[in-house]
């Protein structure tokens, strides 16, 4: 009995992979559900990353009571995610979008409850710990972009990426200004003011994986994998091998060198901005202000940066985003330590040349894989993307003990030059 039940969930499973592969309508249907179930959980993930990245840094300079190792929480939680990166990348690939990020959005959560922990036991081995698993809801957080790319098509695919990332907007600008109410209420139930945030994460980041757990189905991937099986049987009997299908190797090189340089200089500036303000007398309502309007800049031009992409191309994004990353350096440098204005802009900057990076690299990268492959090898790419914002956090604070929060900034700047000679090379490969 079991047996016949086990065949007819296969029969009707496959049936259901049918119907999408012989109706382009069923199929538009499903892309345009998915964009919205993926942006739905998009608010709570941008939530649950953003209050932790704002408070993360000052966090371990209570605990640590030193400059110098503030940097180790971007790091730690930048590290984890580089594993979970890797994870969420073969579960997805192996059992479907649905289980793979559903998987890393609660692992993400279950850190942020370990690092609320860490704080009331004033555990700095559990705090080190925590951040690292609590890493996956960023690495979680940043594959769910490409979800929506699994059934768009090739002029769709950067616009499919944008539209995911604006949502994340929401959640990720209310995070950092719910800081002082998110205090207010971790005092309230007798636990240190700084944990506050990360409640909201421990909850955002468990929201995120339900919703995607209980309405992502049938799941894009899947679909998308389906789809490519049916039309390379079609090419075989026709005797017509699919060029385009193959991978092109060069075109996942420069995405992902793009998407490295990015992280490293928006990671390595946004880390030690909360430390430096606080040196300088502002208030944690005003750190949560320039950060939320840092991650705004990060995440809400996206809709227009994939119309920018998809009409003028990857490569002419991403030498902008050089462009701009390196203003953001310069202002950020030359920016006395007092004036709030001058740092919103220079964090605005810096937000608005990291998603032209990453909108720009992720379109390569889906461009140069088939969905045979293709969650496999986003995994892998953002674990080089994780640990190149891992070294940034743990450098910065380096840097800023060493030197200065100016000289960090300026080092960042030139280092996003490095952009430009990528893109030439790649324009040469084609």
């Amino acid at each position: 009995m079991a047996e016949i039940q086990h065949v007819s969930k296969l029969e009707s499973e496959s049936d259901l992979l049918q119907s999408y592969i012989n109706s382009p309508a069923k199929r538009n249907a499903l892309y345009k559900r998915t964009l919205f179930i993926v942006s739905l959980s998009q608010v709570f993930g941008g939530a649950g990353l953003a209050a932790g990245v704002t408070v993360g840094a000052l966090l371990a300079q209570q605990l640590l009571g030193t400059d110098a190792y503030a940097g180790l929480p971007t790091a730690l939680f930048t590290l984890g995610s580089a594993g979970a990166a890797l994870l969420v990348g073969r579960l997805s690939q192996r059992f479907g979008r649905r289980i793979g990020l559903t998987s890393g959005f609660i692992i993400g959560g279950l850190g942020a409850i370990g690092v609320i922990l860490a704080a009331i036991l004033n555990s700095i081995i559990l705090l080190f710990a925590s951040l690292l698993i609590y890493g996956a809801g960023t690495a979680t957080n940043l594959q769910a972009r490409y979800a929506g790319t699994d059934l768009a098509n090739k002029k769709q695919r950067a616009t499919a990426v944008s539209m995911t990332m604006v949502f994340t907007t929401f959640g990720a600008v209310a995070g950092p200004n719910l800081v002082n109410v998110m205090g207010d209420f971790a005092r309230s139930i007798g636990v240190p003011a700084l944990t506050g945030p990360f409640i909201l994460s421990a909850a955002a980041y468990i929201l995120a994986g339900l919703v995607l757990f209980f309405m992502l189905r049938p799941d894009p991937l899947l679909i998308a994998n389906a789809i490519e099986a049916d039309n390379q049987q079609k090419l075989i009997a026709e005797h017509s091998p699919n060029q385009e299908q193959l991978e092109n190797k060069s075109g996942i090189i420069v995405g992902a060198t793009i998407m490295v340089l990015t992280q490293i200089v928006m990671v390595a500036i946004m880390t030690m901005t909360p430390v430096h303000m606080r040196h300088h007398g502002h208030g944690l309502g005003e750190v949560g202000l320039v950060i939320g309007f840092h991650i705004a800049a990060m995440y809400l031009p996206s809709l227009v940066t994939g119309v920018l992409v998809d009409k003028f191309g990857q490569t002419a994004i991403a030498m902008a985003s050089g462009a701009i990353l390196l203003l953001a350096g310069l202002v950020s440098a030359i920016a006395p330590g007092d004036s709030l204005l001058l740092l919103v802009i220079a964090l605005i900057l810096l937000g608005l040349g990291w998603n032209f990076g990453l909108i720009s690299g992720t379109a390569l990268i889906v461009d140069a894989t088939s969905p045979s492959t293709r969650a496999k090898i986003q995994g892998t790419v953002d674990v080089f993307i994780a640990l190149s914002g891992a070294a940034g956090g743990a450098l910065s604070g380096m840097i800023v003990a060493g030197s200065s929060y100016p000289t960090l900034s300026f080092i960042g700047g030139i280092l996003s030059l490095l952009l430009i000679p990528v893109v030439i090379w790649s324009v040469k490969q084609k």
